[in-house]
């Protein structure tokens, strides 16, 4: 499942260096526009305390954690959905994505220069969410011409899509992002989806700020955080500069110590992570035996045959049973027979809904 989060925002606000703390493909950092020219992709393993227990119970041979895709994308700047700068590179290189990440620069430093000559990102925000609304502005446009004579016929379907895109041009002239629309049907759902719009994508807006805020945060910050309330998005505060100095540590005792003294339990990265996980709707479930113990993702919802289906299609095509077994049952009783024992393991069906930490072994036949 190769889903990707886009890592946006306006040049030197910490994009490459963010991208270069996630994974081990490393995007060229410098202080000037545009060093990231072509979009960096990096598949980041998803941390899951989970797998160490599970791992500590059954001593198996292997331990594979889940993975997702971050594709860190070149510098977006005022005119860009009109093809100034790389604006067009930018805007086909975020639509391949599924969810964005979009970096806003929260800290004052006169070495860094701000593309703008300032700092301020609710402005640095605005810019790029309104290149974005252009960009899907006109794709709305040129479909609304495409089905025009069309939707004069009365066909009702092509009626329904002509009257949502009208909608959509609406919402989109008056500087709000598609993501702010509310479905009425799942017909809409649909459609909406099929327009592969910039401004529908889920968004988590990352601060990045100096070393003195990471913890409690910045007047920045809070701007960003009031700014954003009615979007209904995520808002992480993390130093880049300082998830660059523990990614290159040499061992967790040194990590650890370091983030003890700076006021943190736990890498900003890895917050993330979990955070982009979350936001493109992805769950995990586990498989466990000597040979392996492995996490598996999954699309919220997802049933148990698809669930299979992801380890290998035959699974899924063939699928009879799955045996479920509860992650905190597995931690509290520490083995298979004793959770056979006090009845805790499940046989469902074809219409089992997965949930997030299910330990499961599949029946199949082909």
């Amino acid at each position: 499942m190769a889903l990707k989060c886009g890592i946006v925002g306006l040049p030197n606000v910490g994009k490459s260096t963010l991208f270069n703390c996630l994974s081990n493909a490393k995007a060229q950092s410098a202080n000037f526009p545009f060093c990231t020219i072509e979009p960096n992709v990096g598949t980041i393993t998803v941390p899951d305390n989970r797998l160490t227990e599970l791992e500590a119970i059954v001593n198996p041979e292997k331990v594979q954690p889940t993975t997702i895709e971050i594709v860190d994308i070149a510098g977006l700047v005022k005119g860009a959905s009109k093809g100034e700068g790389l604006g067009n590179q930018f805007l086909g290189n975020i639509r391949e994505t599924d969810a964005i990440i979009h970096v806003l620069r929260c800290f004052d430093d006169d070495n860094i220069i701000h593309v703008d000559g300032s700092v301020d990102p609710i402005r640095d925000k605005e810019v790029i969410d309104f290149e974005l609304q252009l960009k899907d502005l006109d794709t709305v446009e040129k479909r609304i011409k495409t089905i025009a004579r069309a939707a004069k016929s009365g066909d009702k379907q092509i009626v329904k899509e002509y009257d949502l895109l009208g909608r959509l041009k609406t919402l989109l002239e008056s500087g709000q992002s598609v993501r702010s629309y509310e479905p009425t049907s799942e017909d809409e759902e649909d459609l909406i989806k099929g327009l592969f719009l910039i401004t529908a994508k889920p968004v988590l807006y990352l601060c990045n700020v100096d070393e003195a805020s990471v913890v409690t945060g910045n007047d920045y910050t809070k701007k960003v955080i009031d700014f954003v309330a009615n979007e209904n998005a995520e808002v992480l505060i993390i130093g880049t500069q300082i998830e660059s100095e523990i990614a290159e540590m040499d061992t967790f005792e040194d990590r650890q110590m370091f983030l003890e003294e700076i006021g943190l339990t736990e890498p900003g990265v890895n917050k993330l992570i979990q955070s982009a996980y979350k936001l493109l709707n992805l769950e995990t479930y586990f498989t466990c035996g000597v040979k392996e113990v492995r996490a598996w993702t999954v699309p919220v919802g997802s049933t148990a045959p698809q669930a299979a289906g992801v380890i290998h299609t035959d699974f899924e095509k063939g699928f009879i049973r799955a045996e479920v077994i509860k992650y905190e049952d597995y931690i509290e009783y520490k083995s298979e027979a004793a959770i056979k024992e006090a009845g805790k393991l499940g046989v469902e069906g074809k219409t089992y809904i997965v949930q997030d930490g299910d330990i499961m072994h599949f029946r199949f036949n082909v």
